[in-house]
């Protein structure tokens, strides 16, 4: 039958918000997640086991349990446990890649965002490069030489379900380990904060004092001063000596508390949000928040922010309050609503960009498949003699012309085998490449199946897993799997395009 209407463009497009995903993969996405992070803990207690069966070479092997603990194993047990437990609504806090608990939310700001960098250029601060493998080389130059760099990156934290849309940081001393910073997130359309007041950027505002190793992932990280008040009166003060910039402040918008952050730093707050106005920029009357302010009387200066709503036009007595009541009700939002729904509703959206995990589970398939080619060559090369050890009673029964038919025969059904799986893996690593999702899947479930034959053979079958037999090949199959089921690779990769 042919088509009605024009055929929808290739490529990668947002899915609808409400929109279910197929539950079967939902399911299989859900089961090598959690099965990835079981085996990475296993891999890690080899590796650990290891290290006292090699001299000084097992330093080297401590050294790499130590990445698999801090970069694999404990990440996603924590994202398996905030998934669990930590609510999907702001509540004040930003998230790390990990799930956990971040910073605080310490700052609101109105206008729009070209303002916003005006305004922090002219405040003195320099906005942070982008995450990427050369800026994170050159902070950890930096930071063990001790020379400066002024825009070093800072680590993802999440809002509304994404990362920050940009950071600023004022270095202090020419020292990348002790620097101010504050990153920003842009609020969906339509979003309010608790309390009904409307801001159009929120942000979270740190100083990082030195390096060292995270409380709760023992990864390498910045630790930051626990009175983070400090760091957003500072932030506030020199965005106070740009002209046209007006602060606001909403006094207890939370309780005041002690906690700790996603790197296991101490934190304290008093509660408060100082909310920027930027609108004003440029403006010789002082902006546009005095003249919004003095329209609404009742608000104290610098105490109190208004709401979205307003007074005026709800009436008086029983009709007044019933309008008063739909206008609120018109505002309000159920109490779980993901955040990336809202996000959905009002982002373009973003450039297609691979991620890291899926390159870098497709490169350790293709690193499997050259290791195969590896081991035909020599399969084949040392044919004769594998043959002989392994069958030499067959060969001696058989003579020699049927013995050599033989040979030749099974070594072309062994070498065309391996020959085939490794053109149906290269052709895999392709497909998840491109992001074909049901490709990743059945690496995924090829992967599992390989560790779970691992695993029966070494609890049920008393077979050594070692750097001398198969632990490197047990250790790529889990790597593939922690690299393909991780949330990155499952969001990028998409089912194929109907034909």
């Amino acid at each position: 039958m042919g088509e009605t209407g024009p055929r929808p463009a290739r490529g990668r497009t947002r899915r609808a918000p409400g929109v279910r995903r197929w539950p079967v993969r939902t399911a299989l996405d859900g089961f090598f997640f959690g099965y990835a992070g079981l085996a990475a803990i296993w891999l890690a207690v080899l590796l650990l086991g290891e290290t006292f069966h090699w001299g000084w070479v097992g330093i080297l092997l401590f050294v790499a349990f130590w990445i698999v603990l801090a970069y694999l194993v404990l990440p996603r047990l924590h994202r398996i446990l905030t998934t669990i437990y930590v609510p999907d609504y702001f509540m004040g806090r930003a998230r790390t890649s990990d799930g956990l608990l971040g910073d605080p939310v310490n700052l609101a700001l109105q206008g729009g965002e070209a303002e916003l960098h005006r305004a922090m250029r002219e405040a003195g601060w320099t906005r942070a490069d982008d995450v990427t493998p050369a800026s994170t080389w050159r902070i950890v130059v930096s930071t063990l030489s001790r020379r400066s760099y002024d825009e070093a990156p800072v680590s993802p934290l999440f809002l509304f379900g994404r990362r920050q849309d940009f950071a600023y940081q004022q270095e202090v001393a020419g020292n990348p380990a002790r620097r101010h910073h504050v990153r920003f997130w842009r609020t969906p359309d339509g979003w309010l904060l608790p309390g009904g007041h409307r801001v159009g950027w929120l942000a979270a505002g740190t100083f990082d004092r030195r390096v060292g190793l995270s409380l709760f992932t023992l990864q390498i990280t910045h630790k930051i001063d626990a009175d983070i008040d400090i760091e957003r009166d500072h932030i506030v003060e020199t965005l106070r000596g740009v002209p046209g910039v007006e602060v606001g402040v909403l006094r207890d918008f939370s309780t005041g508390y002690h906690s700790r952050n996603g790197g296991g730093d101490s934190i304290r707050t008093d509660g408060d949000l100082p909310v920027i106005d930027l609108r004003g920029l440029g403006e010789p009357d002082g902006g546009r928040f005095s003249r919004w302010r003095s329209r609404i009387p009742y608000l104290q200066r610098e105490t109190r922010l208004p709401s979205s709503g307003s007074r005026r036009g709800t009436g008086s007595g029983a009709g007044g309050r019933r309008q008063a009541k739909a206008a609120a009700d018109a505002r309000k939002r159920t109490a779980f609503e993901p955040p990336t729904a809202l996000v959905d509703e009002q982002a373009p959206p973003p450039p297609p960009s691979r991620p890291g995990p899926l390159a870098a589970g497709v490169w350790l398939i293709v690193l499997r498949v050259l290791a195969g080619i590896v081991w035909l060559v020599a399969l084949g090369v040392e044919w004769d003699r594998v043959v002989r050890d392994e069958a030499g009673a067959i060969i001696d029964a058989l003579g020699p012309g049927e013995a050599a038919v033989a040979s030749g025969l099974a070594r072309a059904v062994v070498l065309g085998a391996g020959a085939g799986v490794l053109v149906v893996q290269a052709v895999l690593a392709f497909l998840v490449w491109r992001g074909i999702d049901w490709a990743r899947i059945v690496v995924m479930v090829v992967a599992a199946l390989s560790i779970t034959a691992f695993a029966v053979d070494y609890f049920f079958g008393g077979q050594d897993i070692t750097l001398r037999t198969t632990l490197l090949t047990l250790a790529l199959d889990i790597l593939v799997l922690l690299a393909l089921s991780s949330r990155a690779s499952r969001a990028w990769s998409r089912p194929a395009p109907a034909t």
